[in-house]
């Protein structure tokens, strides 16, 4: 019932938040595409191997399979697709940190010891404040290419397991279309678009994440519990059932005895 109430709010702010977090990546990796090598720092593509996940799941559990399915795609993520490479998982949600606590791909350096209590608060600014730490690692070379795993809502039943490439900016996908048109006007200036839209763009791509998430984790705690309500009412009739066949059994018993006495008492 709590998440349910919960939901709803959640759920509108992702919506609300999706049309806008989609406009402006596409307008980022287009304006990044147009940059050359010394505008485009966050677009610079690297051949290093120095490589972060970020793994945003919640800070409780019973719901479901929503944390397991980040930690298993991370997992298979460091292990198959950046076989061989320095790969580093950033936690954002205790349940993740758990885990990865017990590897050798987790990480904290840089972000606080309370990195896990932006759920506490999750707000614009609280998340800028994370996503401007990862912008000046990756620009200070401390990471070659960051990565965000996380579960996409879909609707209360259904979240989608997701991973996106957070730095460098990724260059616009055009899927056989014609490419689309990269001569910007740029007002007052370029400089400007570099040092203000893209960090800005890049903020609000790592608040979309988290709010998916929380609506996801509302909606994967709410269905658990009904399933688990369910599970546990069924449980209830099988018990009773068997209940009533064990003293069913036991009555029947009982007159047998009785009645096998008087009989012996007759003879």
């Amino acid at each position: 019932m709590v998440s349910a109430a919960k939901l709803r709010r959640a759920q509108d702010a992702i919506t609300k938040m999706r049309p806008y977090a989609r406009k402006l990546q596409e307008i980022l990796s287009n304006v990044s595409s147009s940059l050359d090598s010394t505008e485009g720092k966050f677009s610079a593509q690297r051949e290093g191997k120095k490589t972060l996940i970020i793994a945003i799941t919640s800070n409780r559990g019973l719901c479901g399979g929503f944390n397991n399915n980040v930690i298993k795609e991370v997992t298979r993520m460091a292990k198959e697709d950046f076989s061989g490479h320095n790969v580093s998982v950033l936690s954002l949600g205790k349940k993740a940190a758990d885990i990865f606590k017990k590897t050798k791909y987790y990480t904290a350096d840089g972000f606080g010891k309370d990195v896990h209590g932006i759920w506490d608060d999750l707000t614009f600014d609280n998340t800028a404040v994370i996503a401007q730490e990862l912008m000046d690692q990756f620009e200070s070379g401390d990471w070659d290419r960051i990565f965000i795993a996380y579960n996409a809502f879909k609707n209360a039943a259904v979240q989608i397991v997701t991973t996106e490439q957070f730095l460098p900016v990724a260059p616009p996908e055009n899927h056989g279309a014609q490419p689309a048109n990269l001569d910007y006007i740029f007002e007052p200036n370029k400089e400007d678009i570099v040092e203000r839209i893209i960090p800005n763009s890049l903020k609000v791509q790592l608040f979309k994440a988290l709010l998916d998430s929380r609506a996801s984790e509302h909606g994967a705690r709410m269905t658990a519990m009904h399933k688990a309500t369910d599970n546990a009412s069924d449980l209830i009739k099988e018990l009773k059932l068997t209940y009533n066949k064990a003293r069913q059994a036991a009555i029947t018993n009982e007159i047998l005895e009785i009645v096998g006495g008087a009989e012996a008492l007759k003879g």
